[in-house]
């Protein structure tokens, strides 16, 4: 089973996107949330995978993508959770929720359907079918306010431009080269790696 794929974005589009990993090419499907939060092509990403398999004998493995976990925990629990969702609904779905997985987490507990459909743009009759079917299990999924995010990514980013510069220094750049190089390459690449921040901070160098 593949938990992700990280590689080079090759190419993208509202029907899916491929990742060049090693010279092979991954054909994603993603929601358009999710599409319209990627870097522009020829960068690194990383996308997480759930399989889908069709077919006689399950010949046929079709990838959908997201950028973060909880998106994936959250397609996952409404395909399997609401009744009559199949993966293209369950992809809609989530396009809608992505405007606040924190919020939409409050309003399915609360059972406000007034929330789903001002916010979320659900019909009544939608909004009553997921509350029905997911207020006894929507809390196993983990979200975070836009708030704790920022707070998140902002740990995240100090963390790593630390390590990179460190790294950089210890390869004999001094302190304010190596500072410029990984901060200019990190704000291009947010969703780089350690690994992948330093590498291309020696090629800004």
């Amino acid at each position: 089973m593949i938990d992700y794929l990280y590689g080079t974005l090759d190419s993208k589009s509202t029907d899916g996107i491929t990742i060049d990993i090693n010279g092979i090419g991954y054909k994603i499907s993603v929601p358009i949330s999710t599409f319209l939060k990627l870097p522009e092509t020829r960068n690194s990403v990383k996308i997480y995978i759930v399989e889908s398999t069709a077919g006689m004998y399950g010949g046929v493995i079709s990838l959908y993508g997201f950028l973060t976990i909880e998106e994936r925990e959250m397609y996952l629990l409404i395909k399997s959770e609401v009744y009559g969702t199949g993966t293209k609904k369950a992809m809609e779905y989530i396009d809608k929720i992505s405007k606040s997985f924190a919020d939409f987490k409050t309003a399915i507990i609360s059972k406000n359907s007034s929330t789903l459909n001002e916010i979320f743009g659900f019909t009544k009759k939608t909004a009553d079918k997921l509350i029905t079917a997911l207020k006894d299990k929507i809390s196993t999924i983990n979200v975070l306010s836009k708030e704790e995010k920022q707070t998140v990514a902002k740990t995240i980013k100090n963390t790593m431009v630390s390590e990179a510069i460190a790294g950089l220094i210890t390869l004999g750049y001094k302190m304010q080269q190596a500072r410029v190089a990984v901060i200019n390459v990190y704000e291009h690449n947010e969703n780089i790696t350690l690994e992948d921040l330093i590498r291309k901070s020696l090629r800004y160098l």
